[in-house]
């Protein structure tokens, strides 16, 4: 048997379902939008990573370019929700690290083509797309309330929700300038101090508002010497004799 007898099984042809043919188009698609603005993405580029014709991309959207990225940008979407699902259980500040450290794994992977799906193209930015962003916006926003001990049946405080959803929206600007920054600092630094960002919103809302501040007395217990918040607080420590002549007399 020659050599291209016995590679003839491997390249048998394989008709594929409606569904498989479409997530191997949207597969293509991610893989250029993850390096070009969508303005910059051809659908002649996108057939030919695909491996198949131009006609049959315009089969699958006829609606051609726009809404083959806004289906793109929906499927990304939902790649990015999952970063933000971890299970409730060990310190809260624990769980925020780990959903950061996918979050910009994330952001690292699809590179310039995460510039594009937030801040848009000159093609590719519609309505329909800024709602899908806005979906994983809010979507990342409840995941986080959940550790903050909320879930769908009961309202957090309105001023926990502004603080989550005011972190949410520090963490994707953070991450385009980490971009436009070479990706520097290195990402654990970057998620370090995205979740000290975190506890620090967290303790100035909770000294202003009764709710919050009774979500935190909640989650404290749960927290550790070793972790996030035990050692952003030896880090602050010095920090409280200095700024003892701040507080009102007898309480230094």
């Amino acid at each position: 048997m020659t050599p291209a007898a016995a590679a003839a099984p491997s390249r048998a042809y394989r008709r594929l379902s409606v569904e498989e043919r479409r997530t191997q188009l949207l597969g293509a698609a991610l893989t250029l939008f993850a390096h070009r603005a969508p303005d910059e993405v051809s659908l002649d580029e996108v057939a030919s990573v695909a491996g198949v014709s131009r006609p049959l991309v315009y089969r699958y959207f006829p609606g051609g370019r726009q809404q083959l990225y806004e289906a793109a940008l929906r499927s990304a979407a939902e790649e990015l929700k999952l970063c933000f699902a971890e299970p409730a259980m060990g310190p809260p500040t624990e769980r925020v690290t780990r959903v950061l450290d996918r979050y910009l794994a994330f952001v690292d992977e699809h590179d310039a083509g995460f510039s594009a799906l937030l801040r848009g193209g000159s093609v590719a930015e519609t309505s329909r797309t800024s709602t899908i962003v806005d979906e994983v916006r809010r979507s990342a926003a409840e995941q986080i309330l959940l550790h903050l001990g909320h879930d769908e049946n009961s309202e957090p405080a309105p001023r926990l929700r502004m603080m989550v959803r005011t972190w949410i929206a520090a963490v994707e600007a953070a991450s385009l300038i980490w971009l436009d920054e070479g990706k520097r600092p290195h990402p654990e630094e970057l998620r370090d101090w995205l979740v000290d960002h975190f506890i620090g919103l967290l303790a100035v809302t909770a000294a202003t508002d009764v709710r919050t501040a009774e979500a935190v007395a909640a989650l404290l217990p749960l927290e550790t010497a070793a972790g996030p918040a035990g050692r952003l607080a030896d880090r602050l420590a010095p920090l409280v004799g200095v700024a003892g002549h701040l507080l009102p007399s007898g309480e230094a």
